[in-house]
């Protein structure tokens, strides 16, 4: 994972004694807010308060499971009342915090403390985070290929926003389709519009849902908020995949008509192969609009990785 030092202070925030909420956690890190989340959801697939809730969890099962009494460990895990601490417990492990101890000979996952995690990020005995060695994230290729693609695609969004809407849905290319089953995409609109879409279809079918609404009239700002709320769970999976060595897996989509099966590694490079093209796309309609925009090159986004250690950067 790249930036790992950078990572490590961010995850650090998150278990911070202090830090109950999410400004608390970017104050520690000296970060925005929106900042913080943003590069830790990216880099690990889970939400910043997701993450320190579970963790939290964790860590509460452990002092239970050290003799600890359910009520001081539901102060230390945050929560305000026992009954609050006992629903999420419960939730989490199928059993109440009473039951934590487990007895000798218990089953394996009833006696451990893990929650599931496709980051492998854990609480640690006594206050430190764990990633697992096999719940490693991706290889260092696939995971710069997939954090590479949705930093540009965010940043090219940014740049479209501020676009008139008559120079955002102009017609630039008359006819020009990316995939013929997917229809024109002959404006600046359309191409982002697909760039945002197709992950949010793809990640749809796999995770079992409906097919997602795609407003025709989206603004930019429209699809920044969408491609926020794809981008973590598009890598997630992709890490879970890499995680489970699932690249073969079939994939049964059901919202084809009729359903298509498809290897999720084919899948992953179908994404890849087209967001790549429609980015370069969108940057060469953006400067016909007058947009100034950079080139796009992995290997300067890589040295702005590696060398970020605050705001913003694209």
């Amino acid at each position: 994972m790249t930036g790992r030092d950078r990572l490590r202070e961010l995850l650090d925030a998150v278990l911070d004694e202090d830090s109950r909420t999410l400004t608390d956690m970017a104050d520690r890190a000296f970060a925005s807010p929106y900042h913080f989340s943003r590069v830790l959801s990216r880099d690990t697939g889970e939400a910043p308060v997701a993450m320190r809730r579970r963790v939290m969890l964790e860590r509460a099962a452990w002092r239970l499971r050290q003799g600890g009494n359910v009520t001081d460990a539901a102060w230390e895990a945050g929560y305000e009342s026992v009954e609050g601490f006992s629903r999420a417990f419960s939730r989490a492990y199928g059993h109440p915090p009473s039951e934590a101890t487990a007895p000798a000979g218990a089953p394996t996952e009833r006696r451990g403390t893990w929650l599931p995690a496709a980051n492998g990020i854990h609480f640690h005995p006594p206050t430190s985070l764990w990633v697992h060695a096999t719940e490693q994230p991706m290889s260092p290729l696939t995971d710069q290929l997939v954090r590479h693609d949705l930093d540009d695609t965010r940043v090219l969004l940014d740049r479209a926003k501020g676009l008139s809407d008559e120079e955002f849905r102009r017609s630039r290319l008359p006819g020009h389709e990316v995939n013929s089953w997917e229809g024109p995409e002959e404006s600046i609109a359309a191409v982002l519009e697909h760039q945002v879409g197709t992950k949010e279809v793809w990640l749809a079918a796999i995770e079992g849902g409906d097919l997602p609404e795609r407003p025709d009239d989206a603004t930019a700002v429209d699809l920044i908020a969408r491609h926020d709320h794809a981008a973590a769970r598009w890598l997630a999976v992709v890490r879970d995949v890499d995680r489970r060595g699932a690249w073969d897996d079939l994939l049964i989509d059901a919202l084809c008509e009729p359903p298509e099966s498809f290897q999720l590694g084919s899948v992953i490079t179908h994404v890849l192969t087209y967001a790549a093209h429609r980015r370069q796309l969108a940057r060469h309609l953006l400067r016909s609009a007058g947009v100034d925009v950079d080139d796009g090159d992995p290997i300067m986004w890589l040295r702005a990785e590696r060398g970020h250690h605050g705001g913003d950067h694209g």
